[in-house]
């Protein structure tokens, strides 16, 4: 028995409940992992709302979190009991442990502690496969990160700059304007207080980006694809502010001959050894400096309700984790 937040209908954060659920010794090709730190991101609410349905009701909310194996399931060959490991999945991770697919696991380099990796794998995952896989970033390009100061836009804006791009980021206070400056945004846009295509056009003198990475979605949409280039590319990877309605094609053309797409993590690592390079990638860029992880806020794992309040409200910076 171990403790976990279950939720048994969509809705806001009260539907997070803290209950006791029975953990089984894993099954074939599963480890069982006790929970150190546990990841919050985005996704996790658009499970809860329901903007992306759920497998089945109830549900144990979470998909990112770092701690021990306690137990190896039949089959297992990869890992050993009391290995450090992190894990990304789609559910089950917001309880006290949790039985793992092998195949989701990665060992932690002794350098990463357990919040650190809770607050990294996700968003750091998505910052890889958004600068390395999607778009490839290049020296010398010039690139739009919405949301500049949040989870992801911090590793995506500090990675960015260590491949030789100009980064031009979109922020909601001065606040988090210093904080983005000092994570690798040369040029940093108030969104709230500034028109955000007519500064990027006068920031590049017109030449504009080659790409945008948009983790906002309706806000910045369709005003994002005005930030773009002639055959630029226009990623968008979330919905913080409610998801793109009525998508037009024909936008591309008239805007550019420009590139669209909407990539999701699991598909660059549910390829054939894509979870261990998509990690491998990114604990070197944060070996060598190019990445630091900011975990900002760490939550009770009883009080996830006021952590997804927290997130949804925007205001808040870096990694949020939730400690069992």
């Amino acid at each position: 028995m171990v403790k976990a937040i279950r939720v048994h209908e969509a809705g806001g954060p009260d539907v997070l409940k803290y209950e006791d659920v029975d953990l089984p010794d894993p099954a074939r090709g599963e480890v069982q992992v006790e929970h150190a730190a546990i990841g919050i991101n985005f996704v996790d609410i658009y499970f809860r709302t329901a903007l992306y349905p759920p497998p089945s009701w109830p549900f144990t909310a979470g998909g990112e979190a770092a701690g021990t194996i306690t137990k190896l399931g039949k089959g297992v060959s990869g890992f050993r009991v009391g290995d450090r490991v992190a894990y990304v999945s789609s559910f089950g991770a917001y309880a006290e442990a949790a039985n793992v697919p092998e195949r989701t696991l990665v060992k932690l380099p002794k350098s990463l502690s357990f919040e650190m990796a809770a607050g990294m794998m996700v968003k750091g995952m998505t910052a890889e496969y958004l600068l390395r896989r999607t778009y490839k970033v290049k020296n010398g390009d010039t690139v739009l990160v919405h949301a500049a100061a949040g989870g992801v836009g911090l590793i995506l804006c500090q990675w960015a700059k260590a491949l030789g791009a100009t980064v031009i980021g979109t922020v909601g206070s001065k606040d988090k304007a210093k904080l983005a400056k000092k994570n690798g945004v040369r040029h940093v846009i108030l969104y709230r207080e500034e028109d955000f295509v007519k500064r990027v056009a006068e920031i590049t003198k017109g030449k504009k980006c080659q790409v945008v990475y948009d983790g906002v979605g309706k806000a910045t949409y369709p005003a994002s694809l005005d930030c773009l280039a002639p055959f630029g590319t226009f990623v968008s990877f979330g919905n913080a502010s409610g998801p793109v309605a009525d998508f037009n094609l024909a936008l591309l053309s008239q805007k550019g001959s420009l590139y669209a797409t909407r990539p999701t993590l699991g598909s660059y690592t549910d390829q054939p050894g894509g979870m261990a390079s998509v990690a491998k990638h990114l604990f070197r860029a944060v070996h060598n400096g190019s990445v630091k992880i900011k975990v900002s806020k760490r939550f009770p794992l009883a009080q996830a309700a006021e952590a997804h309040r927290a997130l949804e409200s925007r205001a808040t910076t870096g990694s949020l984790v939730l400690i069992p």
